[in-house]
């Protein structure tokens, strides 16, 4: 395999600068480019000595060497660690390039340690869990996940449908004999296990997009009850203009802010009212047409003034666009006294967005909609939206097994479906997964990971 070299720190300057090396020819690049100190150089210790090039010495640093099989790749590995300055780090991969290395691609590391068998396809996503980690229960399933949380969880499911299937096997090739060791009730039994197992994994979704990905947040309400004022409050910085105006905010203000558990990727809206002048208008359309698209929406109300034909209305579009389910109503401006009541088809709280009192509440509710506070198990959560299709078309393929059963046919026909359901699983893991699928996850990984 090729030797590939990238820069495994951020660019600019700091303390330490770090070289990856992976490949074949690793030890014989490092040799060209570093003289050691010591000459009892042992693996996976740090060595200390000088970089060099064609133009000489230019830097002091350490190395540490990793030899194959027990690296991060699983081939024969070099860490180059040199002063973290721009020029030094640029002029050490020059020198690895010049010695023999190739650039590696975006995340061409862990790509090599999946085709290696050091890690699985959902250990590989959890690589960039961490790295892009915005919330602490992300960084929590994110190490968990690349311990191999997630992939003994779906081994599990694996292997029951795997002996199951081996029945079924049997009783194709032998019918006559009747060597199947599973009655048609034991074997029912077996898939509603399993179908339980991939239903939580299926249902575990919802939360872990929402620590992962984000949702999508529409704010929405009347003109001047202080939508901005909640955008700026999670943002805990002055992200949208706040004036007593009405219709102030004419275009869709964006903000991702963590809320808990959950990350929300807010949209602050013009807001909805009957008239106003052209550019109004504009932004009204696309505050509906962000309320449409939103997986959470956070209706505020000026709890000073009694509820209103406009709140009515604002109300009445969240009910067209089906988010009742999914929405918070937030009572704002409680530093003003006592709220008024308010008649709301979804969950409420009182907020003070310009003090930050009830925040907490609003924390809580957002939680309670996307599984926050629940205890989890990590290895029951998928993160993203290929590990959840993979799980949803296994759950089906185990549902129509079930089904067949039911229905009375032979073992053989469920069968069937129980070889497709270990088909999604080995996608989901990496064990039957096609190029493209692989190298459209690793291409969303930083050079030098």
């Amino acid at each position: 395999m090729r030797t590939i070299s990238a820069i495994g720190t951020p660019h600019g300057v700091g303390a330490v600068s770090m070289i990856r090396l992976t490949g074949d020819d690793v030890f014989a690049v490092v040799e060209k480019v570093f003289c050691a100190k010591s000459k009892n150089a042992c693996p996976r210790t740090a060595i200390y000595g000088n970089f060099k090039d064609e133009r000489g010495f230019f830097d002091d640093g350490i190395v540490i060497l990793y030899p194959a099989p027990a690296s991060y790749t699983g081939e024969d590995m070099a860490e180059l660690m040199c002063h973290g300055g721009v020029l030094a780090t640029q002029r050490l991969l020059s020198a690895t390039l010049s010695a023999g290395a190739v650039m590696a691609s975006a995340g061409e590391f862990t790509r090599r340690a999946f085709i290696n068998g050091k890690l699985s396809l959902s250990q590989a996503e959890a690589v960039g869990l961490l790295i892009e980690a915005k919330t602490d229960s992300c960084l929590d399933i994110g190490i968990k996940h690349l311990g191999g949380a997630l992939t003994k969880s779906i081994n599990e499911c694996s292997d029951s449908l795997l002996s199951m299937a081996s029945s079924m096997y049997a009783y194709i090739d032998y019918p006559e004999e009747d060597l199947t060791d599973l009655s048609p009730a034991e074997l029912k039994e077996g898939l509603a296990a399993v179908l339980k197992k991939l239903d939580r994994l299926k249902n575990s979704y919802r939360y872990g997009k929402a620590i992962t990905e984000g949702v999508k947040c529409a704010i929405v309400g009347c003109p001047n009850t202080g939508k901005s004022s909640v955008l700026n409050m999670l943002a805990g910085e002055e992200r949208a203009i706040v004036t007593s105006i009405a219709g102030t905010t004419r275009d869709v203000v964006t903000e991702t802010v963590r809320l808990g558990d959950v990350l929300l990727c807010l949209a602050d809206t013009a807001g909805l009212r009957e008239g106003g002048g052209e550019i109004e208008r504009i932004g009204i359309k696309r505050s509906i047409e962000s309320l449409n698209g939103a997986e959470l929406v956070l209706a505020v109300f000026d709890g000073s003034k009694p509820q209103s034909d406009g709140d009515n209305s604002v109300i009445e579009h969240i009910k067209q666009a089906g988010k009742t389910a999914v929405t918070v109503g937030i009572i704002n401006k409680s530093d003003k006294g006592k709220p008024h009541p308010y008649n709301l088809p979804f969950k409420q709280i009182s907020l003070s967005a310009k003090s930050g009192e009830g925040a907490e509440a609003l924390e809580e509710a957002v939680n309670a909609l996307y599984g926050g506070g629940i205890e989890r198990d990590a290895s029951e959560t998928v993160t993203n939206a290929r590990q959840h299709a993979a799980v949803c078309r296994a759950a089906e393929s185990v549902s129509a097994a079930i089904a067949a059963l039911e229905a009375g046919y032979t073992q053989d026909v469920a069968g069937l479906d129980i070889e497709d359901a270990i088909a999604a699983l080995g996608e989901l893991d990496g064990k039957r997964v096609n190029e493209d699928i692989v190298n459209e996850i690793f291409s969303r990984f930083c050079v030098g990971k």
